[in-house]
């Protein structure tokens, strides 16, 4: 399929800038691209724009001409934004029924993608007892469910362990070969993307600076592209960024948390009844000021239910929680814990970036130098933006900041990495890093290895326990 655009611009709703002006890129038959650049380059603007999303589903002011050949397939970056059915079977096979195939030919594709992007549960499963990682493949799965002419996926393989990521990565490919999709990948970490693919396209705020082979991208272009902010293979990571004191120093003494054979249940209510799904079982944790505690594990492994539960967000099935964090009034836990959840835009409550990252701290009576931690991040030139016309990885940092500016001794992080480049990356690592430093209990739950090598203790889980 043939894909391009013509002097293509775009502008969302509330946004004084374009994020994209006079963009004119295409994309030949059944080629393989991968989309790289830094956090807000405009690569999922994009990926939008070729889906056709931009102007009806997304407001905003869209210039030039987009002209796509046939039907796409969009995966999008957060992917509970696509979930539509109760359970992983139905949800797969949503598209294929709105292609009105046989009965047979629906649920024999359903089975193929669960499998090959290796969901090996039953079809009846909740959808609402998946991890962020689960919902990433079972979106991918829907995906490729179609067999679209286009092919568009938006980080598929961010929020995943190396093995899964490996088996997606493979499963992407296989189907872009076999049904000769025009495919385009945005990734931030493209190493292990590059022997595959056809082509490299780096956008840097709107604009095409780099779109050549891979070998001639890694070859020519390694020093402009680190300076861009992309993760070139085989560089060593950037150093935390330094934070003041100041911005992370807790306002009152730091706790320490101590879990005791623990075990959580996730209730998923839905029309066919209620459910409860074993989500931990007898984990014993503690996380001490001072300290940068990681949990990491495969996709669906607790790391993210742990998590929630030492932030008072759980209340525990069995066992011990010290100390009763999840009893609470919300104010008293604000003043606590910094929470960031999974997906950051869940929590957003006001209408500028600003006035988002000032909102628990005024409520709390603490001060806040929004403007500085607004240029630490990146984030300085979207201070008047509406918080949900964000690119991902700047809600994810507007979401940090809007948890942690008040300075809480509890710090708790969910895939805080998940959409960065190497310059916003460092942003994150070392704030967190510096809140450790200051005197606050940190815990992430992370596949970012680079972010782990910062971190002690690190935990494991598998399956729900301790692994």
């Amino acid at each position: 399929m043939k894909v391009e655009l013509h002097h293509f611009g775009w502008r969302p709703l509330g946004r004084r800038d374009e994020v994209i002006s006079d963009l004119d890129l295409s994309f030949s038959p059944g080629e393989i691209t991968l989309l790289a650049g830094g956090s807000g380059a405009g690569k999922s603007t994009v990926l939008r724009a070729l889906a056709g999303l931009l102007g009806d589903t997304v407001p905003g002011d869209l210039r030039g001409t987009v002209d796509v050949g046939g039907a796409s397939g969009l995966l999008l970056q957060n992917p509970a934004d696509s979930v539509v059915a109760g359970t992983i079977g139905r949800e797969v096979a949503f598209g294929p029924e709105n292609l009105a195939l046989p009965r047979d030919e629906i649920w024999r594709r359903v089975h193929q993608c669960l499998a090959e992007v290796g969901l090996a549960y039953d079809v009846n499963r909740s959808t609402s007892a998946l991890s962020g990682g689960e919902l990433q493949r079972l979106a991918l799965a829907g995906v490729l469910a179609i067999r679209p002419g286009l092919l568009l996926l938006d980080e598929p393989t961010s929020m995943l362990d190396d093995a899964t990521a490996d088996q997606v990565r493979r499963c992407v490919l296989h189907a872009a070969r076999a049904t000769g999709a025009t495919t385009v990948v945005v990734e931030h970490r493209i190493g292990p993307w590059l022997p595959d693919c056809d082509r490299v396209v780096v956008l840097q705020r709107g604009q095409v600076v780099a779109d050549s082979t891979p070998d001639v991208f890694v070859a020519a272009h390694e020093q402009r592209m680190l300076d861009a902010g992309v993760w070139m293979p085989g560089v060593p990571d950037p150093e935390p960024l330094s934070v003041d004191p100041e911005w992370v120093m807790p306002a009152a003494t730091a706790p320490t948390l101590s879990a005791e054979a623990l075990s959580v249940e996730l209730t998923v209510r839905s029309l066919q009844g209620t459910r409860r799904h074993a989500a931990l079982t007898d984990v014993s944790a503690r996380l001490r000021p001072r300290e940068l505690t990681a949990f990491v594990g495969p996709s669906g492994a607790g790391k993210s239910t742990l998590l929630a539960a030492f932030a008072g967000l759980l209340e525990p099935t069995a066992g011990g929680m010290t100390p009763l964090l999840h009893r609470r009034r919300s104010a008293d836990l604000a003043a606590v814990a910094g929470f960031v959840p999974q997906n950051p835009e869940h929590g957003f409550l006001r209408t500028t970036v600003r006035d988002e990252i000032r909102c628990t701290a005024d409520r709390l009576g603490r001060p806040v130098a929004a403007d500085a931690l607004l240029e630490l991040m990146h984030l300085d030139h979207l201070a008047a933006a509406n918080p949900h016309q964000l690119s991902g990885g700047e809600q994810r940092r507007l979401a940090l900041l809007a948890a942690l500016a008040h300075r809480p001794g509890l710090v708790l992080l969910d895939e805080p990495t998940v959409g960065q480049d190497r310059h916003t990356w460092a942003a994150v690592v070392g704030w967190a890093a510096a809140a450790r430093d200051a005197g606050a209990t940190v815990a992430v739950a992370t596949h970012d290895k680079s972010l782990v090598t910062h971190a002690a203790p690190v935990i494991r889980l598998e399956q729900g326990r301790i692994a």
